[in-house]
């Protein structure tokens, strides 16, 4: 953005702004819902005259993408939308999680100011929404509540440095694309639908409440009264047990087809 020299105020350009906005929001959401595949190489200048953009949003919107790792650069071959997590890569995410989520819960209890409770309150209150949804859309609001809830603890922490590692895990946004997994079987063959729902299905169970928002609020509780030990347990008791139900599941989808392994070489 240029700067006016002789007045020492800045040129705003909020045109240029809201364009690249948008066309990191549109490319983005396009990842997630596999409308750009896992895996799939980026044609700039065909998803440019898609989008009826120049090349230039489109190439700083990948650059941010790359940043949350829905797309890589490989040199030499321009972009693609990175594959889903396989069943190592989804246990090791879970395990890292194990170490440094617990001890931010309990350091939330011990830092935890008013500013902190106001906030964590009104994410309940968002999580206690999501159940009021249609399956479909309670699946995709309760994500976005497991997301801020976990991202809100992790800043309650006191810790840069862990808040700064849990955000470059980027958990939600991987989990949430595992989750178009089961939009394409409903889609396609409502028997395969049955495979890969048991993850959400046990994780969320909309029919009967969400198990996850039950967890949320014992670990907001524990933080809200400074508890800090019984924060810690029920932190690492709750990632624990997202590993175990998320794990089988996965490793049934991969072994069905493939998802998460490597993919041929486009000729």
């Amino acid at each position: 953005m240029a700067a006016n020299k002789s007045s020492g105020k800045r040129t705003v350009r909020p045109q240029r702004m809201v364009l690249s906005d948008e066309t990191y929001d549109t490319i983005r959401l396009m990842v997630l819902t596999h409308e750009i595949a896992p895996g799939e190489r980026i044609n700039i200048d065909a998803l440019a005259r898609e989008l009826e953009v120049s090349q230039t949003p489109v190439r700083e919107a990948l650059a941010r993408l790359e940043s949350e790792d829905l797309v890589i650069k490989e040199p030499l071959k321009g972009y693609a939308a990175t594959q889903l997590l396989d069943v190592r890569q989804l246990d090791d995410l879970f395990q890292f999680r194990a170490v440094i989520e617990p001890w931010a819960a309990g350091a939330a209890a011990q830092n935890r100011t008013e500013g902190d409770v106001e906030a964590l309150n009104k994410e309940l209150d968002a999580g206690r929404a999501a159940g009021e949804l249609g399956p479909e859309d309670a699946y995709a609001a309760m994500s976005e509540h497991d997301a801020r809830f976990h991202q809100l603890i992790s800043g309650m922490s006191g810790s840069d440095l862990v808040r700064d590692a849990f955000n470059r895990t980027h958990c939600h946004l991987h989990l949430f694309r595992l989750y178009q997994v089961l939009q394409s079987y409903i889609r396609n063959n409502r028997e395969e639908a049955e495979l890969v729902g048991e993850i959400f299905r046990l994780y969320y169970q909309p029919s009967g409440g969400f198990l996850a928002f039950y967890e949320h609020e014992a670990i907001a509780r524990a933080i809200i009264e400074g508890d800090s030990e019984r924060a810690t347990v029920l932190m690492r008791q709750h990632i624990e047990s997202s590993r175990l139900r998320f794990g089988p599941t996965m490793q049934a989808i991969q072994q069905r087809d493939g998802v998460g392994e490597a993919q041929p070489e486009a000729s």
